[in-house]
């Protein structure tokens, strides 16, 4: 499947590490130091050299993007892998490269001061496509709610990703009213519930049929 997928790698690969010639064209623009990290009140809280930001933040989504495309697409129960899952395992790291280039960039140069609701858009729209993909993904060992209950048996593996489907949309739905409204914790919580309750229903399918 690697093979089959020889120019799609390459091609995503290159776009992953494209922000590189971007940060170099603005290279005598951008400050010596630049914010690569934000907290809850939208204030810079960690900082890199600009070589690091520039240069280093897209080589390692480059290589992040290589190693996640090597696993899945050597993945011995996902040797048929196609449509929202295809698209979002060789895009979502290409994408990502280009978002936060554009945020890092944008905000040492002045041009991007509301980071936080950016990276809740994102997230909302992206916790949302997963969340309507979760519950047509088929067993596999890569990506999902990989749970030993799951893996173990299909049934379970089913029930399991329609109520993640379900949280994950709930999640992202609140992600996006976060960007708006700020209320960042009320996000935090979503997100750890999509997690939590697909995992304990996911046991207590297991332990009913055990």
């Amino acid at each position: 499947m690697w093979k089959n997928h020889k120019r799609t790698i390459i091609l995503t690969t290159i776009l992953t590490l494209l922000p590189i010639a971007a940060g170099l064209i603005l290279w005598d623009k951008l400050p010596d130091q630049m914010a690569i990290h934000f907290n809850a009140a939208n204030e810079p809280d960690n900082w890199a050299s600009k070589p690091v930001a520039v240069l280093g933040m897209p080589a390692f989504l480059a290589a992040l993007h290589v190693l996640c495309l090597f696993v899945t697409t050597h993945d011995p129960k996902n040797k048929d892998m196609t449509g929202v899952m295809k698209t979002l395992t060789f895009w979502i790291c290409p994408f990502i490269s280009w978002l936060c280039a554009a945020l890092t960039m944008g905000h040492a140069l002045g041009a991007v001061s509301n980071i936080g609701m950016a990276v809740c858009v994102f997230l909302g729209i992206l916790f949302l496509v997963i969340g309507n993909y979760l519950p047509k993904c088929t067993p596999n060992y890569t990506i999902g709610i990989k749970l030993p209950w799951t893996l173990s048996d299909e049934g379970n593996w089913r029930y399991t990703h329609r109520i993640g489907g379900f949280c994950f949309v709930a999640a992202g739905l609140v992600t996006l009213a976060t960007a708006f409204f700020g209320t960042v914790w009320l996000s935090l919580a979503a997100l750890i519930l999509a997690a939590v309750v697909p995992t304990v229903a996911s046991f207590l399918y297991y332990k009913k049929h055990s």
